[in-house]
């Protein structure tokens, strides 16, 4: 019998924000379990100093885009990620080189794949949706309407595309569908899979009130053929999750 293909979704990590003990963990989770493929759904550098929330704050000059640079790539290689689709927080390089320098466009140190050296890593950089397994695409979230319900964010961006998609962006986990059939016919499912974050709460200051709606954990994607099985994987506060029947901590 044939092997399925494994493919395991990181969720929103946010360096220097993320959740150490859970990267920890789901590092040497991929490292043991060796799936055939990791990809990112975005937002993996915070780039807090050139948010628009840091003009005129003492963020704005904390220089630590270097150091947060430095160590999303020490994060980015020890999750063994292959494939990372755009996003609105790594969108921030960009973003502030069109606004406040424009004069800079065009260096290239300054594109967001040699900035990070995802190159250097073996990383794809998508600049649009990625078709990561049969009729299912990489999304980073905010591409569409956000939606109040875990996975109805993702659901609404695959009803757009007419396929399934895996997003991040709502830091919530949810995994829900749409199914079109008719009498005697064949069914046509769409599935819609947000896969949570990987952030620490705690830096998470903006929040209202601390009243957090979101969930840490990642997706993985079984893939038979054209058939494509989707799961969640909740992680704990602590940091450690179950999979296939073992804890990993």
């Amino acid at each position: 019998m044939e092997q399925m293909k494994v493919i395991v979704c990181v969720s929103d990590l946010q360096v220097p924000y993320h959740d150490r003990k859970a990267v920890s963990v789901l590092s040497r989770f991929i490292k043991t379990y060796k799936p055939d493929e990791v990809v990112s759904v975005g937002d993996e550098m915070d780039m807090q100093t050139i948010s628009k929330w840091s003009k005129g704050t003492d963020l704005e000059h904390e220089k630590s885009i270097a150091r947060d640079r430095d160590e999303t790539y020490r994060v980015l290689e020890s999750l063994k990620i292959k494939h990372m689709i755009r996003s609105n927080h790594t969108d921030r390089l960009f973003n502030t080189i069109k606004m406040r320098a424009p004069g800079l466009a065009g260096l290239p140190e300054l594109e967001l794949k040699n900035f990070l050296r995802l190159d250097n890593l073996g990383i794809k950089y998508h600049e649009k949706p990625y078709e990561l397994a049969p009729n299912w695409l990489l999304l980073h979230g905010d591409e569409g309407n956000v939606q109040p319900t875990a996975g109805a964010t993702a659901l609404g961006l695959a009803k757009r595309a007419g396929m399934s998609v895996v997003c991040g962006h709502t830091h919530r986990m949810g995994l829900t569908h749409y199914t079109q059939s008719y009498f005697g016919g064949h069914p046509k499912t769409l599935w819609g899979l947000e896969v949570g974050c990987l952030m620490d709460f705690k830096f998470a200051k903006y929040i209202r009130g601390g009243l957090f709606t979101w969930h840490k954990g990642f997706g993985v994607l079984y893939v038979d053929g054209n058939k494509v099985m989707p799961h969640l994987v909740p992680v704990n506060m602590d940091g450690s999750f179950v999979f296939d029947g073992k804890v990993w901590k």
